[in-house]
């Protein structure tokens, strides 16, 4: 399904439209940041709270970082102020970056068993499909963002993977 070169790619690519996509955000004055704007998670900040703390959570059952505090409700909260959310940011994109740069054939072939708070009840599906879950749950929520950021008048630059990245090899 998917290969160890394109975990790292994907990673590669969530670090550099995280880039875009904060630094289009932190030109917002702090209270059109906070504006509920009818999106899933409210506001841009709530959105990229949320973004950060399931990228935490899927991590944490990936590599054993440290699980986020709260559940799913409270994760448009969970990193309330903008300094502490870029500084989380950078921090998690960072570990995704180290923990992509280990990822194995075998590692992704194999199953995770977790239990699910949204859910309530124990989960398994293959890694891949997890692993392929854990990317785009990253792109959906960066569109809705970028969809709010565009709304408010601020702009990332382009967000076509195939045109961000270096040549990939």
């Amino acid at each position: 399904m998917i290969t160890p070169d394109w975990v790292r790619l994907m990673a590669a690519y969530n670090a550099e439209m995280n880039r875009r996509i904060y630094a289009a955000a932190g030109r917002l004055p702090p209270a059109r940041r906070v504006e509920d704007r009818g999106a899933f998670f409210g506001s841009v900040q709530g959105t990229l709270s949320h973004l950060l703390w399931a990228d935490r959570m899927w991590l944490h059952r990936f590599d054993g970082v440290e699980k986020p505090a709260g559940g799913l409700d409270a994760s448009p909260g969970a990193f309330p102020d903008w300094p502490s959310l870029q500084a989380g940011r950078l921090a998690t994109d960072a570990a995704i970056t180290h923990w992509a740069a280990r990822v194995d054939p075998g590692w992704l072939g194999t199953t995770l068993a977790w239990y699910s708070g949204a859910l309530g009840r124990e989960v398994s599906r293959p890694m891949a499909m997890l692993v392929t879950h854990f990317f785009n749950h990253q792109t959906h929520h960066r569109g809705q963002v970028h969809a709010l950021l565009t709304g408010l008048g601020e702009q990332t630059g382009d967000t076509d993977l195939a045109f961000i990245l270096p040549a990939w090899q």
